[in-house]
């Protein structure tokens, strides 16, 4: 038995010396010492660039890392009432009866959120997101040099999901605007903001599209895609090129988690620079007007119309005594180009219109009739009608209601009769006293005996309602009229 070991350990030996002799020839033959050390170097030119590379990105990062502030905001939240669950269970009503299921209060609490913001004047003027301040009782702004602020909203347009707060400091850092018509795909860009509370995060990518439209997060869209890494709290952030210029504002990502899958969208500078200088110089947004209905170019569409192509947009419809019919245009117009650029998609040109100053004019080329036009019209003002009183503006009764006029477009898809005016209820936000009354698609007639017949004059009454005033409101519902009281308490 003794033998039989030692036999086996030899054999084992020599086995082990054989496979190790054999292994080194292999690697004399196959790897040798030359090659193996030249896959371990690095050449210097390659050192060199990407050297270069880290030291740009490091310097972009460091001119715009003082420009990004953080926004920490606190909002009253009130939870709804109803009746208590645990009474609800069939056992306890079974035998303590129906009176323990009592209503419960309403409750109210402070909420937390975080944004970001870009500081654009060196007296204190920062750009960040409607949703970010939206509803804040109180807003902070801390600095990258740690200073803390309080900041005052002095005007939002939550149609492109932009917000101007102000602070009182001077001497600010500020970056500087850059032309995000000049944007190309395959750009590089950084992004900077606060995401989950990280202040100063830096992250890189490219432009993956411009003039993204059809999003679904503001009525007015043109937004630039990119696949920097964008997460919660990078809102109202910084979107810079190259050269360290303010391109876009971060405002909102595609995911199905949550949290960044390569999809981020970031609001146009040269928008949002249009934006802030009507809410500052004007206190509201002014927006171009040019009174056509227009639509996209279909294959059955372009061939009904002899196109060669599905280029342009097309006239539907042309507003009586509108700029448009003033200039020239009629109903069945291609529009292929607004001063010198195509107009492909309706949104696109609908943005085009809605940035230009009301009183300019400007040049069209227009397909009529298999016969190419330019005419001269002179861009109008978007009507107050069009217009929409927010929810955010008044405190007491009427605090959280959203309306808007009566379109004839609206008047029409919902069946509104011609003897009804008013202004129609366009959103209730859940923390509104009227929540649990009133409804999306309610007409209010009447505030206080006092006839609304336009959002301007459901302002001017609203706006003089007491925080703590019950109000007397006629309403217009499924055909018929009925009377209804909210509690401003």
């Amino acid at each position: 038995m003794r033998l039989k070991v030692n036999s086996f350990h030899n054999f084992f030996l020599v086995a082990v010396t054989m496979f190790v002799f054999g292994f080194t020839l292999w690697g004399n033959f196959c790897c040798p010492e030359d090659s193996l050390g030249a896959v371990s170097k690095v050449s210097s030119q390659s050192v060199e660039s990407l050297t270069k590379i880290g030291h740009a990105m490091a310097e972009i990062s460091a001119a715009v890392k003082p420009a990004i502030v953080n926004m920490s905001t606190t909002r009253t939240v009130k939870t709804s009432g109803g009746a208590d669950p645990f009474f609800d269970d069939p056992f306890f009503r079974r035998f303590f009866g129906d009176k323990f299921g009592r209503q419960r209060q309403p409750k109210e609490h402070k909420s937390a959120a975080l944004g970001s913001g870009v500081i654009v004047s060196s007296d204190g003027y920062i750009i960040t997101n409607y949703h970010v301040v939206k509803d804040a009782d109180e807003i902070k702004v801390l600095l990258s040099d740690k200073r803390e602020f309080s900041g005052k909203v002095i005007g939002s347009d939550p149609k492109t999901e932009i917000s101007i707060v102000k602070i009182e400091a001077t001497d600010l850092p500020t970056l500087k605007w850059g032309d995000s018509d000049a944007l190309e795909v395959g750009e590089i860009v950084l992004a900077v903001g606060n995401p989950f509370g990280l202040n100063q995060t830096v992250t890189m990518g490219i432009v993956s599209a411009v003039g993204r439209a059809n999003v679904g997060i503001a009525d007015y869209e043109d937004f630039i895609q990119t696949d920097a890494a964008i997460n919660p709290g990078n809102s109202g952030g910084a979107l810079v090129n190259v050269r360290g210029e303010l391109v876009g504002i971060n405002t909102a990502i595609f995911s199905t988690s949550g949290g960044y899958q390569g999809i981020g969208f970031a609001i146009p500078s040269n928008m949002v620079k249009s934006i802030m200088d009507s809410l500052v110089k004007k206190g509201r947004v002014i927006r171009g007007w040019l009174g056509v209905s227009i639509q996209s170019i279909t294959p059955e569409l372009a061939k009904q119309f002899n196109l060669k192509g599905e280029k342009g947009v097309l006239v539907s419809d042309v507003n009586e005594n509108g700029p448009a019919e003033k200039g020239g245009l009629k109903r069945g117009d291609i529009i292929l180009e607004y001063d010198g650029k195509n107009t492909d998609e309706p949104s696109q040109f609908r943005n085009m219109v809605a940035n230009t100053s009301p009183g300019e004019e400007h040049s069209f080329k227009v397909l009529r009739n298999d016969q190419v036009l330019t005419l001269k019209v002179t861009i109008g003002e978007l009507p107050s009608d069009q217009q929409q009183a927010q929810s955010s503006a008044y405190e007491g009764a009427l605090r959280g209601i959203s309306v808007q006029d009566i379109t004839p477009e609206i008047a029409k898809k919902l069946n509104i009769p011609g003897r009804v005016k008013g202004v129609i209820v366009s959103d209730v936000e859940e923390d509104s006293p009227a929540s649990s009354v009133l409804m999306q698609g309610d007409i209010i007639q009447e505030i206080n005996r006092k006839r609304v017949g336009s959002a301007k004059e459901y302002q001017e009454v609203a706006a003089g309602i007491k925080k703590d005033e019950s109000i007397l409101l006629l309403v217009y519902r499924g055909g018929s009229s009925l009377f209804i009281t909210l509690s401003g308490k």
